[in-house]
């Protein structure tokens, strides 16, 4: 609970309103301080004090120097994704189910790595394993990988599975009880003697062992999950971006976006073959005047997570399906793309009304002011602009290639 400081900005709109009579003891106490005293310079430690306890007390689930894998932020995320008042026990199996869902998209879309350099993360390599024995796509619906996790039976899932649990659900909670050393299944006895757990040990019988949430706990989760998933997710974020140094924009691609929206861009460029009908894809050299556009990321969408204008250049539907998230050979078609890019520029810098539509286009999809003072600055020329433009998207490019992104 003594995070919710760092999540300070976002808890004052609901702390006036939460109720305190239902949170565990500690938990109320820290409220009430906070509560107290929100418009003066209070601390984390300064709340530990007055409640005698250690500011390690919660925020030691994921100190990084105690976190060696990514097991247990999706460990958490998953009771937290899991429980409800009419629910409050789990089996192991349930939520490792959870955890693969939840990493599924991150790995099988974005490729990112989960865990350590040249260390096997049984949580990503069961994703993949799945995703390729079984032919399963990164945009299956969760509630048919759930349907399929359920029923599957497979040797080889089971023994990932077996490998995930040796350390997480022991000693995720390790902080509550620094005096046992190595916690594991054979210390669950020594465990469940503990006070005030999050969860305790039920029914021990390998992967459907039962854990249940202490009803300390219970209510306070599942008033409180979202933020609470915040907070984990924030710190799993920090995890990823140790592990995948060169990969941007960690936080856009913890889960499947909702919904991505083009048609500004589409509609800039159908406008600008519609004043320059001679324009043609950079690929396959097909004149697009007659064609439906479809637009491309020349870094692949799967890596940037972004829809930034310099990215991005008009190609058909069949192309676009058949280059899928693979890197163009730079060698071959970043010129043209440059060529291409800079023809735009002259024609909204020649034409009022591409240039309104540019505007309108570059609100949503130039989000760099950098960039914008760069690239799209008045009065480049032909040498200028593919050179910025080379220098923006070169350094991307080669980030996707060590992330092992393949050439097409």
């Amino acid at each position: 609970y003594e995070d919710l400081p760092h999540l300070y900005d976002r808890a004052r709109r609901w702390l006036d309103d939460l109720p305190t009579r239902d949170c565990p003891r500690k938990i109320a106490g820290a409220l009430s301080i906070i509560r107290r005293n929100y418009a003066k310079p209070i601390s984390l430690q300064s709340v530990a004090d007055e409640l005698s306890v250690s500011t390690g007390y919660l925020s030691r689930l994921f100190d990084r120097n105690r976190v060696s894998n990514c097991y247990k932020y999706f460990w958490m995320l998953a009771i937290l994704n899991k429980i409800s008042v009419e629910k409050t026990s789990f089996t192991y199996n349930e939520l490792l189910d959870e955890m693969i869902v939840h990493a599924w998209y991150m790995v099988t879309e974005f490729n990112l790595k989960l865990g350590p350099c040249n260390t096997t993360d049984n949580l990503e390599e069961v994703v993949r394993y799945i995703s390729t024995e079984y032919k399963l796509t990164s945009t299956v619906e969760e509630g048919k990988l759930h349907e399929f996790l359920r029923t599957t039976e497979n040797a080889r899932i089971d023994k990932y599975k077996e490998k995930l649990i040796v350390n997480v659900p022991y000693c995720l909670q390790s902080p509550f009880y620094p005096a046992i050393k190595s916690p594991g299944k054979s210390k669950i006895a020594e465990i469940n003697r503990q006070k005030h757990l999050l969860y305790y040990f039920m029914d021990f019988q390998k992967l459907d062992t039962r854990v249940e949430v202490n009803d300390e706990w219970a209510e306070y989760l599942i008033r409180n999950k979202e933020i609470l998933k915040d907070w984990v997710n924030y710190n799993l974020i920090g995890y990823l971006q140790d592990r995948n140094p060169s990969v941007p924009g960690i936080a856009d691609k913890l889960a499947k976006p909702k919904k991505r929206n083009l048609t500004k861009v589409t509609d800039y460029w159908n406008l600008l073959i519609e004043l320059d009908p001679s324009i043609r894809d950079i690929y396959g050299k097909i004149n697009l005047s007659k064609e439906k556009i479809s637009i491309d990321h020349f870094v692949p969408w799967q890596f940037v997570a972004h829809d930034e204008l310099w990215n991005l250049s008009p190609t058909t539907k069949t192309i676009n399906s058949s280059k899928g998230n693979k890197l163009p050979r730079w060698e071959e078609y970043y010129e043209p793309l440059a060529l291409l890019e800079y023809k735009a520029y002259r024609i909204c810098d020649d034409n009022p009304v591409a240039k309104a539509k540019f505007e309108e286009c570059a609100k949503y999809h130039i989000n760099n002011m950098d960039v914008r003072n760069s690239l799209y600055a008045e009065g480049l020329d032909d040498g200028q602009f593919p050179e910025r433009l080379g220098n923006i998207l070169k350094p991307v490019y080669e980030s996707a290639k060590l992330c092992g992104f393949q050439e097409w």
